[in-house]
């Protein structure tokens, strides 16, 4: 059997691994069996936050509708009841975009929800 040399290969996993690692620090970005745990470790953290972003980003515009609410006297829960039995099809992202930078739309909305 003929002899298979692997360098090739082997060099461009390895150099991958080590782009994916660039900017990391000290020898995490230069050694590979480091900076393969921390690729690892980084694409763990990616997916996870990726996920948690929506959620943080949900809490976000709840937390801006509901500080825009408090001057009209009303509760989100009640404000987001009202808007599905008025069948509004603004969503919270919307919402809070408009609580923020245009509170006198937002404003019309809560008075034409509210009658």
């Amino acid at each position: 059997m003929s002899r298979v040399k692997r360098g090739n290969v082997a060099r461009k996993r390895r150099k991958k691994v080590l782009k994916l690692a660039k900017g990391f620090s000290g020898s995490l970005s230069k050694l590979y069996r480091p900076a393969q745990q921390a690729v690892l470790h980084a694409g763990i953290y990616a997916y996870k936050d990726r996920k948690l972003k929506k959620r943080e980003f949900r809490k976000l515009w709840i937390l801006r509708i509901n500080a825009a609410l408090n001057e009209s006297q009303l509760s989100y829960s009640t404000f987001m009841g009202m808007c599905k039995k008025k069948n509004v099809q603004l969503n919270r992202k919307v919402l809070a975009e408009l609580a923020a930078n245009q509170p006198d739309v937002f404003n019309l909305i809560v008075k034409e929800i509210t009658q």
